[in-house]
């Protein structure tokens, strides 16, 4: 499962992994003489886990990867690029654009950074859900408050699933099983599920981010009722370890930590959130934001280009130790990142075009012109994972796909997905004759050195950009797609006509990707499923609707154990794949930052927290001395 998790770890989206069997380390409420009826009654569980045990007991008192010592205090500035103007997240990727304000508020569980698909409890202290995962029940703490100093109740927790699912696609679609909210209890909710079997569902509601029923109901300082539906600007109240000290909408953003939050000694808290001051600054585009973080605008930078990390960090604080250059690896998740051919337009229905369009693309002259050769190509929806399909099926995966053999392509069975390799004239000849070749089997055909269709409509694509630095990317495969006959325009639009524009799928050809956790689940339904694809904001930016995709996505939501989450998610892999729904590029397996010397972190980073800035980390004034004021 992998919705976005707050801004916490590297100022973007982490993902967040899924839900629970019983724990030998879960405890129970139950007395002794009320035995028979715990027996009856699921146990209450202090953490959950997708398959097998929890690793941190009923009274741990923090996780083993921070420094329960960290200093508070210090400030840290971030980057972020774009612009910004709404903090109501139920209308995030519907409505206006969405400021980092994640750390407001909390969720009902954490996950750890250590355990695959392991949470445990924040403003809930324990949850129970029986062996057939049909509902679950989370009980909240007593001490759980919203910065006016207002306990969090389960209206605010049903309130909040409500209006997340009423104007959030994206929210909609991720809870869509969820059918009942209620309260059940004085600090207990319950939610119950479509279906049982779906072992995914009550971790997944344990990430819901719950907003305060009475803040959303009231008035503002001027009077006006609020509107939840509607964008807004004026700071919201949370619940979390930091609140809005002050903004310059579009260009900064200040959170302040909130010193008497009322988590600061839970153990899923403790040694984590310790700057008193977290700030973005806001950049028309990466070259300028990297131009702030040379000038000591801004003290960290995660490095997505290539050819900057080869040529751009030369320069004197570099020398001189001031600014450090660190990878850190990414074991905690795969993605698909890819050109995205829309299939709801005519001229990508058919798969043989689709295909085409990859043999055009030639990966490896790219990767040595524009990437210094740093990158490898992605031959996998879940690439850098153990998800990942290669090979032919057997086994268990085998077994899975046979289910749906009739409506899969026959290659599914007999052939190792591989994308064509270039790199040299030889090579890109054989590729274009193929593309060619694949064209021609779809029915087009070229007449004055143009494509056209079996009307004898030529095909023109424009690849729609918002990044400035994904231009030449475009660029570069833009004569490739004009040697097989196709008119191809790049398209270069600021953020807001982007996101209207891809919110409602209106392009030929777009750049995303999606990143998978550990252990996918409902998400994939959000990615690929058949109902997300008229959904408008929705992951289903390809529009695949496909019923074998749909088939096998179910198959990796009801997995009972993890050998058969691993094979049904393979299958699914492999099926995508020989769709050839998307034009695979490239990964690479660490994540590059630039900091200045400013920071320290635990000894050991958790295996699967990337390099956990900024949650984990805390200011060294002694380190900030050295290196002299910020500009």
């Amino acid at each position: 499962m992998a919705l976005n998790r707050r801004h916490l770890l590297q100022g973007g989206a982490a993902t967040v992994i899924a839900p629970a069997l019983g724990s030998a380390s879960s405890f129970s409420i139950a007395s002794p003489a009320n035995a028979d009826t715990a027996a009856a009654e699921p146990a209450w569980r202090h953490g959950l886990s997708l398959f097998g045990d929890v690793k941190y007991p009923a009274d741990f008192k923090h996780f083993d990867y921070i420094n329960p010592d960290a200093p508070k205090g210090g400030a840290v500035r971030q980057i972020a690029v774009g612009t910004f103007d709404n903090f109501n997240i139920a209308v995030s990727g519907v409505k206006g654009s969405m400021a980092p304000i994640g750390q407001i508020y909390e969720r009902l569980m954490e996950p750890s950074l250590d355990e695959v698909a392991t949470q445990y409890g924040v403003l809930a202290e324990a949850a129970q859900h029986p062996a057939d995962f049909s509902w679950v029940i989370y009980r909240l703490r007593k001490e759980a408050r919203w910065h006016d100093g207002q306990p969090v109740t389960p209206e605010d927790v049903v309130y909040s699933l409500e209006v997340l699912k009423k104007f959030s696609p994206m929210y909609a679609s991720y809870y869509r099983h969820v059918v009942k909210a209620e309260k059940t209890g004085e600090r207990e909710v319950k939610f119950s599920f479509d279906s049982p079997g779906n072992r995914e569902l009550p971790q997944i509601v344990g990430e819901l981010t719950v907003l305060p029923k009475h803040y959303w109901e009231g008035t503002d300082s001027q009077g006006h009722k609020r509107d939840i539906s509607q964008t807004t600007l004026e700071p919201p109240l949370g619940s979390g370890p930091y609140r809005i000290k002050d903004f310059n909408a579009g260009r900064t953003l200040t959170l302040e930590r909130v010193k008497n939050y009322w988590g600061a000694n839970l153990p899923a808290r403790i040694g984590q959130n310790n700057f008193d001051e977290m700030r973005y600054e806001f950049f028309r585009d990466s070259t300028v934001a990297l131009e702030g973080f040379k000038g000591d605008q801004v003290d960290w930078r995660i490095e997505n280009s290539a050819k900057n990390w080869a040529t751009a960090y030369d320069f004197p604080a570099v020398a001189e130790k001031h600014v450090l250059l660190e990878e850190f690896p990414n074991r905690s998740s795969g993605i698909m990142q890819a050109f995205v051919l829309n299939i709801r337009r005519a001229q990508f229905k058919d798969a043989r075009v689709r295909n085409a369009f990859n043999w055009a693309f030639d990966f490896e002259e790219m990767n040595k012109q524009l990437f210094y050769g740093q990158y490898i190509r992605i031959n996998s929806y879940f690439a850098g994972s153990d998800l990942a399909s290669s090979g032919l099926p057997e086994g268990q995966e085998l077994a899975i796909l046979e289910t749906v053999r009739d409506k899969v392509p026959a290659e599914v069975f007999t052939k190792p997905y591989q994308n064509p390799v270039g790199g040299n004239p030889d090579a890109v000849r054989t590729n274009l004759r193929e593309s060619m070749r694949l064209l021609k089997e779809a029915g087009f055909e070229i007449k004055d050195h143009k494509l056209v269709d079996a009307a004898g409509k030529p095909v023109a694509v424009e690849i729609l950009v918002e990044d400035p630095s994904y231009e030449r990317v475009a660029l570069f495969y833009k004569p490739s797609l004009e040697r097989i006959g196709v008119a191809t325009s790049v398209r270069v639009v600021d953020e807001v006509q982007y996101e209207n524009r891809k919110r409602n799928f209106d392009y030929d050809i777009i750049i995303d990707s999606w990143p998978e956790s550990l252990s996918p689940g409902n998400e994939q339904r959000e990615y690929w499923g058949s109902q997300a694809a008229d959904a408008p904001g929705s992951r289903n930016t390809i529009g695949i609707k496909n019923p074998a995709v749909d088939a096998l996505i179910d198959r990796v939501i009801f997995a009972k154990d993890r050998a058969e989450l691993v094979a049904a998610t393979k299958a699914l892999d492999r099926v995508l794949l020989w769709n050839h729904y998307v034009v695979p590029q490239w990964n690479y397996p660490k994540v590059r930052t630039a900091r200045w010397d400013r920071f320290s972190h635990p000894a050991e980073l958790p295996k699967y927290g990337l390099s956990g800035f900024p949650a984990l980390w805390w200011f060294d004034a002694d380190k900030a001395a050295k290196i002299g004021k910020r500009s």
